[in-house]
């Protein structure tokens, strides 16, 4: 087919690889403009704009797509049998949804209708679902409420990050579109509607998402800090000093302990946090404001607690 493929972060780029080696051709490639960030303010180019070059692909960074005359006359000039987007992270506007025969097929990281948005990966870890999966869609004007063409199950471990979990979802996906591809062109594919009254919201992160709530349980706390890596993490305060909480656990069997959520007990060289519903969480990795990473040994070295006392919680 000739396509046109839409994609800005590194979850995108094997779909955009696969669609190659699948032999299609692929006549543009539209990515983000380049941003600065970090606190260098350097600019920073997205993994598909370093793909597509390295790949002698034609590239495009329109800052907006939406009422742009001169990318829809190009489009049309190319007329694509389907236009595909991965993470592009732009609304399509009407005018480009009924462009191409096929339509516009998305790689979505959940098994719609659950986890509609902007992060279905880190809120399907955070809530703490054991499944997840990937499912190509035809887009509508809608958000991500388009006709399913193929879903496919994956597993989610109970100690994987929503950062490990990432690439493997982005490979799932790229063999995915490729057989949605196949599928249409044959005509072997029949979009199915999706059932709305089951659907769930995925919304984007904020960083206020990575503060504990020491009032939840120890699991939910867990899951949460594995949603949220490796933005916007989990994070604490103490003392007025905020604590950045690189690596825990759920303490598997607290006998004996028992505490208003937020406490800290030191054991040894442990570090021990009560949470809600008489659950434990041991620190394992820190991190205080102004100072570097460290294991919480010797993070202990310079902590001074009394009995009691407690970690802010919302």
């Amino acid at each position: 087919m000739r396509l046109v493929f839409c994609g800005t972060p590194q979850f995108a780029v094997p779909t955009l690889n696969a669609l190659l080696q699948a032999g299609h051709r692929v006549d543009l490639v539209l990515s983000q403009p380049d941003r600065a960030s970090g606190r260098g303010m350097e600019v920073q180019t997205s993994p598909v704009k370093r793909y597509a070059e390295q790949h002698g692909l034609v590239l495009a960074q329109p800052e907006k797509i939406r009422n742009n005359p001169e990318l829809q006359e190009r489009l049309q000039a190319l007329s694509p049998d389907a236009i595909v987007i991965v993470a592009y992270g732009r609304l399509i506007p009407p005018w480009m949804l009924t462009l191409p025969k096929y339509g516009n097929l998305n790689v979505h990281a959940s098994l719609l209708p659950k986890y509609r948005g902007a992060a279905p990966i880190q809120w399907a870890v955070a809530n703490g679902e054991t499944e997840t999966g990937i499912t190509t869609m035809r887009l509508d004007e809608g958000l991500d409420t388009g006709d399913i063409l193929l879903r496919q199950r994956v597993p989610i471990l109970p100690q994987q990050t929503s950062g490990e979990l990432s690439p493997v979802l982005a490979d799932v996906g790229a063999e995915l579109m490729v057989r949605t591809l196949a599928g249409l062109e044959q005509g072997t594919l029949a979009p199915t509607p999706q059932d709305h009254s089951r659907a769930t919201l995925a919304p984007i992160l904020q960083r206020e998402d990575g503060r504990v709530d020491w009032n939840r349980t120890a699991q939910q706390i867990f899951d949460r800090w594995r949603g949220f890596q490796p933005w916007p993490g989990a994070f604490t305060s103490f003392h007025g000093k905020k604590w950045i909480l690189h690596a825990m656990q759920v303490v598997a069997d607290p006998a004996g302990l028992s505490a208003a959520p937020g406490t800290l007990v030191r054991k040894a060289n442990r570090l021990l946090v009560a949470c809600g519903e008489g659950s434990w969480i041991e620190l394992l990795e820190l991190q205080m404001e102004g100072k570097r990473r460290m294991p919480v040994e010797a993070f202990l070295n310079g902590l001074s607690f009394t009995e009691g006392e407690r970690l802010d919680s919302r």
